[in-house]
């Protein structure tokens, strides 16, 4: 008969350790271990800094430590983490916590950081506890005699589930998952979580079949103090990407006034672009400050994240690469450098500061123009509602299943029957149907209908009913292209005389000639010449370029969306607490009295006519990839009406259609114009959809082997694979039109690029809306960033800044006769 958990003498091993350092665990931890003790799998949810790693791992020790007897040798448990740079800050706190408790255990970290040599090690003897990315855990199951590894696995807890959830890397932790459970029935799966919109449905994609399992949410709350920096002065014409340069002197003393900072940015070049800033802004930063992104030297990565611990460093520039992280206790600021787009993003990036538990985390909102200085008093309101997005899981994305099959055809081989039993009871999975299997099992074996003649597509064969690769070539093609994240290629950056910098997509580097200069980890740098996959380079000094990469900018999310409509609902009547608001009157005053302030339940559509022609605005606040789809179905049904033609440019608020010819609306027929009615019909008639479904295929051909990018000592570049997967895509489309990779090429255009669901709720919601239709004769404050985003494309940084001027210097003469 079990005793009371209370009563374990594990449970007072951990207990007696806490107390040694003045600690006590929180109830979340306890409930838990206790969890655990009685056999459940489970997620835990908790915020930032209160101890989620402890709270998994130390409820995996307390049961060795109470039933040692049913431990044998090696890994006991494997910890999946989406990123390399949070798996060595977990790997200390676990070595720190075994080494003071007295246990014998060994942590490992597997990932594309860990030397060969470790990892050679690690394969004869696995560590007790083995740190992972879902990459890494994949190319364990793709080794021969892999299921050694995992004989006396206890647990699989997946760290950061909230980051995983939604994209492929997701669904390859549920495969990955789905073989490890069949491996060992009696393993406990168990997440960890921030607090997001789906936690019930983030926990049965995770735990799909478990009988038994728990979710255990904490109680304690993270204080969270949002903070706008405020120009001086308000721009009644705002534009995007220039007042955060002009907040640099406010930027440096809030740096200065704090133990240290991380300043958050949304993209590489635009960190690359700050980290400069602020170098111009207060020289004595040099030697405390330091940037951070995926494109930066490891070793140079591993620097930053050490002495970021420490508090040696002042300030460390970021993007997301930092969101996440065990522990930066030195940490009490944290600056957002423009929108976050989303209310998840943005409390998990203001959780890195004030991470001891208690602490208030403080974040400061340095906006890009005025505009952004609404979406804090967005934030602000939904933080005070507690409301988050959900992370809508992918489901039947058989790019990255045709990969897992063939990982599994390279280690240890399988059976047909047994697998798709495993597939079917995934969440992303669980609606395959026979018929799609075996067309699956007949795409690896022969290379489907369409390449069964193509030997290179004959990866896998039947031995025995089992499924295996026994072409080395093959298999070492295949262990090299694991993953589903499908970038450009990127060449390394290194010093004539020796020393690695970082990468750089090709893309890029390609548009680029001896002796320019561009800026890569904080640094100038003049290109002297490239050979092979590297650029070498030299030191230099003064203008340089900032690296643009292909990863584009992130989309507003529609819980943010809905915050601004409201805020901009009641901006003219701000509350005395709402000090952006009031900021902002100025401006929000002379949108009002020249155009309109649409309502929570109106839709502003504004025609301006000014001597480039005729300018049609709409304002749906969904986004900027939203806005795209929109913007091209307006332009396809107005054309409808008479023939003309259209420019588009877009933001996260609205979008413009530009025509040299006076734009045919009325009150009447934009009712007909904004309908719901036939709207995906109208969509695919406004698109080119097949067009885009071939860039899609481009990353499903990559990720199902279709396409390989990686080679011995070189990588394809971005053009060549485009050339290759469009070459098979024509030859799918024109004979076999019924391929899955196909069919899933246009099912994530609509789903992902299209987004029809939100599309669709979109204009559900705009059909409730009373439509609002404003003429003028110049831009408002709302439409004049979508103007000069739309002139960014074709001009210069300097010819951009002088058009502008001119352009708000007109608009200032005209005044109050602009408008009617």
């Amino acid at each position: 008969m079990s005793i009371d958990f209370q009563e374990t003498p594990g449970l007072q091993v951990i207990k007696n350790w806490m107390a040694e350092k003045d600690f006590s665990p929180f109830n979340f931890q306890l409930e838990t271990w206790e969890k655990y003790y009685k056999n459940y799998s489970g997620m835990v949810v908790a915020p930032t800094g209160f101890g989620k790693t402890y709270s998994v791992f130390l409820a995996v020790v307390t049961d060795f430590l109470n039933f040692p007897e049913n431990y044998g040798d090696g890994l006991k448990l494997i910890w999946i983490t989406p990123l390399r740079a949070l798996a060595k800050d977990i790997a200390k706190a676990m070595r720190e916590a075994i080494d003071e408790i007295g246990l014998d255990w060994t942590v490992g970290v597997r990932n594309g950081d860990t030397p060969l040599k470790e990892r050679a090690s690690q394969t004869k003897k696995m560590p007790d506890i083995l740190i992972v990315t879902p990459e890494s855990l994949h190319l364990l199951l793709a080794q021969k005699n892999h299921l050694r590894f995992f004989k006396n696995l206890k647990c699989i807890a997946v760290d950061e589930w909230h980051e995983l959830l939604g994209g492929k890397r997701g669904v390859m932790t549920e495969l990955a998952l789905s073989r490890l459970t069949f491996y060992q029935k009696k393993v406990k799966v168990w997440g960890i979580t921030a607090t997001i919109g789906n936690l019930d449905e983030a926990m049965h994609v995770l735990i799909p079949s478990s009988a038994k399992k728990t979710k255990v949410v904490a109680k304690e709350k993270k204080k969270i103090e949002i903070i706008a920096v405020l120009p001086d002065e308000v721009e009644i014409l705002p534009w995007a990407g220039h007042l955060g340069n002009k907040l640099a002197d406010k930027v440096v003393p809030i740096i200065l006034e704090s133990k240290t900072t991380l300043v958050f940015t949304n993209t590489r070049s635009q960190a690359e672009m700050w980290y400069q800033i602020l170098l111009q802004q207060h020289p004595d930063f040099a030697g405390q400050i330091a940037i951070h992104h995926s494109s930066i030297d490891k070793d140079l990565r591993i620097w930053i994240e050490e002495n970021l611990s420490s508090g040696y460093l002042k300030v460390v520039v970021s993007t997301s690469s930092l969101d996440l992280g065990v522990d930066f206790k030195p940490v009490d600021t944290v600056i957002q450098i423009g929108s976050s787009k989303g209310v998840a993003r943005f409390l998990q990036r203001a959780g890195r500061s004030g991470h001891s538990p208690f602490e208030t985390s403080k974040i400061f909102f340095v906006p890009t123009h005025s505009l952004e200085l609404i979406e804090v008093a967005a934030l602000k309101e939904a933080v005070k509602q507690k409301v988050v997005e959900p992370r809508v899981p992918m489901v039947m994305t058989f790019d990255a299943l045709v990969q897992f099959m063939i990982t599994l055809a390279v280690g240890d081989g399988f059976k047909e029957a047994e697998l798709y039993k495993q597939i079917k009871n995934t969440n992303a999975y669980q609606d395959i149907t026979e018929e799609e299997w075996t067309q699956l099992l007949q795409f690896i074996t022969i290379g489907g209908g369409a390449f069964k003649n193509y030997e290179e597509f004959h990866k896998v064969v039947i031995e025995k009913g089992i499924y295996k690769v026994t072409s080395r070539r093959i298999a070492m093609l295949h262990r090299m292209n694991i993953g589903v994240i499908v970038s450009d290629a990127m060449l390394k950056v290194k010093f004539l005389g020796g020393g690695y910098v970082g990468m750089i997509e090709e893309y890029f580097i390609t548009k680029m000639k001896k002796d320019d200069k561009f800026i890569l980890a904080g640094r100038v740098l003049e290109v002297s010449h490239i050979k092979e996959m590297t650029v070498f380079v030299r030191n230099s000094k003064g203008k340089a370029m900032v690296p643009s990469y292909l990863g584009g900018r992130l989309p507003l999310s529609s819980y943010l969306g809905k915050f601004l409509r409201m805020k901009l609902s009641d901006s003219l009547d701000a509350k005395s607490s709402e000090k952006e608001l009031r900021f902002l009157h100025p401006l929000l005053a002379s949108q009002n009295q020249f155009s309109h302030i649409p309502k929570e339940d109106e839709f502003l559509v504004e025609l301006i006519k000014t001597r480039d022609g005729f300018h049609l605005f709409m304002y749906p606040f969904e986004g900027r990839l939203i806005h795209e789809v929109m913007a091209a179905l307006i332009a396809f049904r107005i054309s409808k009406i008479t023939p003309i033609s259209f420019s588009m440019a877009m933001n996260d608020y609205g979008f413009e259609l530009l025509s040299s010819t006076e734009i045919p609306l009325t009150e009447e027929n934009l009712k007909i114009i904004l309908s719901k009615e036939n709207l995906i019909r109208d969509v695919l008639s406004s698109i080119n959809a097949t067009e885009m479904a071939r860039r899609k295929f481009r990353d499903i051909a990559v990720i199902s082997g279709l396409v390989i990018q990686t080679y011995p000592g070189q990588q394809k570049n971005n053009k060549s694979l485009q050339s290759s997967a469009g070459l098979i895509f024509n030859v799918l489309e024109d004979y076999d039109s019924q391929n899955l990779l196909l069919k899933q090429a246009y099912a994530e255009v609509f789903n992902q690029q299209i987004d029809e669901a939100r599309l669709k709720e979109a204009f559900q919601r705009i059909d409730q809306s009373k439509i609002i239709l404003k003429f003028a004769n110049n831009f408002t404050p709302l439409s004049f960033p979508i103007k000069v985003d739309s002139l960014r494309q074709s001009l210069t940084s300097e010819d951009l800044s002088a058009r502008i001027r001119r352009m708000q210097e007109e608009a200032m003469k005209k005044g109050k006769k602009l408008f009617r």
